[in-house]
This record gives C-alpha cells, sequence and structure tokens, in this order.
C-alpha cells in the first residue's frame, strides 16, 4: 500500500463514527516556508493542511496539497516552484505519515515537547525523518507547532546553476495546526 493510500485510508477510517477512542483532525492547518538564498529572499505557505493524530497508537498523517501554496515573489516563481522544482503534477502532496515518539495523556492540559517519527514524503522522495515539535493541549483541544529544515537534496529537488544563488539548498519550514476531536 503506497501513502497516498495510506493516508486516504486513515481519512476515511476517521471520519467513520466511533464509540472508542476519539481521534483528532486538522481544522486549522498552516505551513510556512523560507528559501534564504544568498540573493533572494522567498517566502510562501498554505492553510490547506490536512491531518490526524489517533490517540490511542500515537499515529499521525498529514498531507497539503502542493499547489495551495501562495505567496512567492511573483506568479511566475510560483509556478517554477510547481513545475520545474517539486512538479506538482507528477506529485501534487506533501506527506508525513507516522508515530509520535513519547507516551501522551492527551486529556491532560499542557505543553509537551515532542518528537514526531515518520517518513516525510516530498517529490516522491520519502525520508525518515524525527521532526521536534511543541504540543499543546488545552481543553480537548491539540496545537501543533514545529520548526524545522528541508535539504532539497533529500528530495531529489535539483536547483539549476543559472538559479543557485536565488534558491537555497535547504528550506525553513513552520508547522502551525489546531486539532479538535473527531468521532
Amino acid at each position: 500500500m503506497n501513502v497516498r493510500n495510506l493516508v486516504c485510508c486513515i481519512f476515511i477510517f476517521c471520519s467513520c463514527p466511533l464509540e472508542a477512542q476519539t481521534k483528532f483532525g486538522a481544522v486549522n492547518g498552516k505551513i510556512s516556508f523560507v528559501s534564504n538564498a544568498e540573493l533572494e529572499l522567498i517566502t510562501a505557505s498554505t492553510s490547506k493542511l490536512k491531518g490526524i493524530i489517533d490517540p490511542a497508537t500515537n499515529q499521525f498523517a498529514f498531507s497539503v496539497s502542493v499547489q495551495s501554496f501562495a505567496g512567492f515573489n511573483s506568479e511566475l516563481q510560483r509556478q517554477h516552484f510547481n513545475e520545474k522544482y517539486v512538479e506538482s503534477d507528477k506529485y501534487p502532496q506533501f506527506i508525513f505519515t507516522g508515530k509520535i515518539i513519547e507516551k501522551m495523556d492527551y486529556s491532560i492540559n499542557g505543553i509537551y515537547e515532542i518528537r514526531a517519527k515518520g517518513d516525510l514524503d516530498i517529490h516522491g522522495q520519502k525520508q525518515t525523518r524525527i521532526i521536534r515539535s511543541t504540543l499543546t493541549v488545552e481543553n480537548g483541544t491539540l496545537r501543533i507547532e514545529a520548526n524545522f529544515n528541508i535539504p532539497l537534496a533529500d528530495h531529489n529537488i535539483a536547483i539549476p546553476r543559472v538559479v543557485n544563488q536565488k534558491i537555497a539548498t535547504e528550506i525553513e519550514v513552520t508547522v502551525d495546526a489546531v486539532m479538535l476531536p473527531q468521532q
């Protein structure tokens, strides 16, 4: 089963009524990225993050449509991002699936430093990553915040020599997602 099918199964499973453990689904998720290169600063973001966490197993799945990113310095730059670099027609989603390493009690309010270990699938290239995150539990709502870097080479994204001073080889990513209980 490929990752896209796994994510679809998790979303379908999550939408079915359950009498046991409640799962948490992303209702307001934002991902931003920054390419801070020698000659140019590029920023883009999207609020189209979808995701789910299963407290019974600590497993999670997050995905975002590549074409939903907006910002950039021009529409041409956005077009090049989609067509030449991440090839969003072939690889329409960024996907991160895995498990939260720490044992958690999602019913206790607090701020927790956690590690999410899983497969980050960008541009058709999966890399196992451990991403340090802050998980805030407040009255049955979760908020996940994370900052991490993604080396483009890890995901087979090549930068042409002609623009190598305008695009960073490592992209800074920020995630901020609010998740609510779902039955």
